[in-house]
């Protein structure tokens, strides 16, 4: 029986098994979108040093990324958690249509409420986490944390230390979902961050951008909860639609920054370090100065070849390091792609697994 025991437990099957249950992954949309040209082609370059010379090198790379949905943040977002091309009103409260990641990851593997969480940058995210969906849906997503909701609730009426920090939507400024109550959000930042109101507060003074308030909640996160599946989506990008060239600019740049200082945290943290897979890809690009159509950077409204095609970077546990595919994927192909990483069956995914990370 010993000898049967130490058998199996060398076994390259029991061991696969073994990395796939302590194995987590972290999602970081580059969100707010962006273009090739200020990114990853060679005119943009200087503006990601850190994702092109840290992390490229030991990442796989996908050069042709398409998104052939509806190109706006939130509808977006939700077909990237969904892995179908949502159809749902860009400035509606409503839940994606279909079951997300989350739903799939933790009904087939059993994974309680702690183990799945979504970092979000506005009110109009808040039902990101979970679908309507029967079988799914209710009680069985992911917990959703809104950073911004979090500090206007912690500065009640404000001040002029925080108004850059609580800007909620780039797009649509007008856009102003509501929200009931404030009680989960503060228990939230007690009882699970370990983190009292006036320390955040202080904290977030010292920070120059929402994105930057999203990545330090989620590092408190990753350190209180260690969920196996984390999902961030970023937003200082999305200034783009104030029609300055430079705030944009300044978005990528920042957001270059904050993946790599993710990608370091990753890494010092004993629960991640070595089993964890990190994707980071845009949502969508933005228009080409080139269609009259359009408005370049500043907006992502045309549906052309610009706005539409992206890349995506994946890295950590599991995946071959300096390694660029040029082959087309969808952005859909997202969630099929961790669940075979993760060992649950996303089945109404319309997406097709990424062979290349499984």
């Amino acid at each position: 029986m010993a000898l049967g025991s130490a058998v199996l437990s060398a076994s390259p099957f029991v061991r696969a098994e073994a990395a796939r249950k302590k194995r987590k992954v972290v999602v970081v949309t580059f969100g707010g979108g962006a273009r090739d040209q200020e990114t990853f082609a060679p005119e943009g370059q200087e503006n990601i040093p850190h994702m092109l010379n840290e992390l490229a090198p030991q990442s796989s790379f996908f050069t042709h990324v398409t998104n052939d949905g509806i190109l706006g943040h939130y509808v977006a977002t939700a077909s990237l958690t969904t892995g179908v091309y949502e159809t749902l009103n860009n400035f509606a409260a409503v839940a994606p249509e279909h079951p997300t990641v989350f739903e799939y990851f933790r009904k087939d593997l059993r994974r309680p409420s702690s183990d799945a969480w979504v970092v979000a940058p506005s009110n109009g995210f808040n039902r990101i986490g979970e679908s309507g969906v029967r079988g799914f849906g209710p009680g069985l997503g992911a917990r959703v944390i809104l950073p911004k909701r979090l500090l206007g609730i912690a500065t009640p009426g404000g001040t002029a230390d925080y108004d850059h920090l609580l800007h909620d939507n780039y797009e649509t400024p007008l856009y102003t979902p509501a929200l009931a109550g404030g009680e989960v959000e503060l228990r939230q930042l007690e009882e699970i961050l370990k983190l009292s109101v006036g320390d955040f507060a202080s904290h977030a003074r010292t920070l120059s951008s929402p994105d930057e308030l999203s990545l330090y909640i989620a590092r408190r996160l990753m350190r209180e909860e260690s969920p196996s599946l984390l999902w961030i989506t970023m937003h200082d990008i999305d200034v783009a639609h104030s029609g300055a060239y430079s705030l944009y600019i300044e978005g990528i740049r920042r957001t270059d920054r904050l993946c790599a200082e993710l990608w370091k945290a990753i890494q010092a943290e004993p629960e991640y370090a070595g089993n964890t897979t990190m994707f980071v890809l845009p949502d969508f690009g933005r228009d080409s100065d080139m269609d009259a159509g359009g408005n370049g950077f500043q907006h992502h409204r045309t549906g052309d070849a610009a706005s539409r095609t992206t890349w995506m970077m994946v890295l950590g546990a599991g995946v071959k390091q300096g390694v660029i595919y040029n082959d087309p994927i969808q952005s859909v192909d997202l969630v099929p792609s961790i669940g075979g990483m993760m060992g649950f069956s996303p089945s109404q995914s319309q997406g097709k697994l990424i062979r290349e990370l499984v």
